[in-house]
């Protein structure tokens, strides 16, 4: 069996949550959600069913995870983040749109791979895949997919540059990129940035 800490608080419903795993106060947790081992959730969090959090992720503060959601391994999820699942969402019990809920195809899962990190305030739209160790400025709104190791900010979010592993943003040296903290190059090649 895991051994996860939870604050007498939070309600886990969950049986899948990895080992060294931190809830803390006034977090829900349902069913049919899946967390990794060593992740840190912070307060007033909601995770709805069918969520899946990979190992050594940091959810802070306030943030609602609704189905279809997937954060990979060392995702960062800042304050307040906001994720959807429904590109035209209407009320399920409105007669006019009751149809159209009868089924999953208005459905649509959201991708958060690998190190990429989400500032505070950020709006993630449904469907949306963000790439490995890419950095999402406060307050952007993602409304497309966005590549590995970009840098995004603003409404609608655009690139302004490219960020290394360790969460820097990187010094453009011509043909080839590199982090003044910790020394990592890379290279752009046919629009992918690609570690050297």
């Amino acid at each position: 069996m895991a051994k996860y800490f939870a604050h007498p608080t939070a309600i886990v419903e969950s049986d899948k949550i990895g080992d060294d795993t931190k809830i803390w106060a006034y977090t829900h947790i349902l069913k049919g959600v899946v967390i990794g081992a060593n992740c840190n959730i912070g307060d007033h969090c909601f995770m709805e069913n069918g969520v899946k959090v990979g190992n050594q992720v940091t959810i802070k503060n306030g943030n609602m995870l609704f189905e279809g959601i997937e954060l990979e391994d060392g995702v960062f999820v800042g304050p307040h983040v906001f994720f959807t699942n429904d590109l035209f969402p209407r009320s399920p019990r409105l007669p006019e749109a009751s149809k159209r809920y009868i089924d999953h195809s208005w459905f649509k899962p959201t991708l958060i791979k690998h190190g990429a990190s989400l500032g505070a305030a950020s709006v993630i739209l449904a469907g949306s895949v963000i790439g490995e160790y890419a950095t999402i400025g406060a307050g952007a709104v993602v409304t497309k997919d966005i590549p590995s190791y970009s840098l995004v900010v603003g409404n609608p979010s655009r690139q302004i540059g490219w960020v290394c592993q360790c969460g820097l943003r990187l010094e453009d040296l011509g043909k080839t990129f590199q982090c003044k903290s910790c020394g990592k190059g890379y290279v752009l090649d046919n629009k992918t940035l690609k570690l050297i």
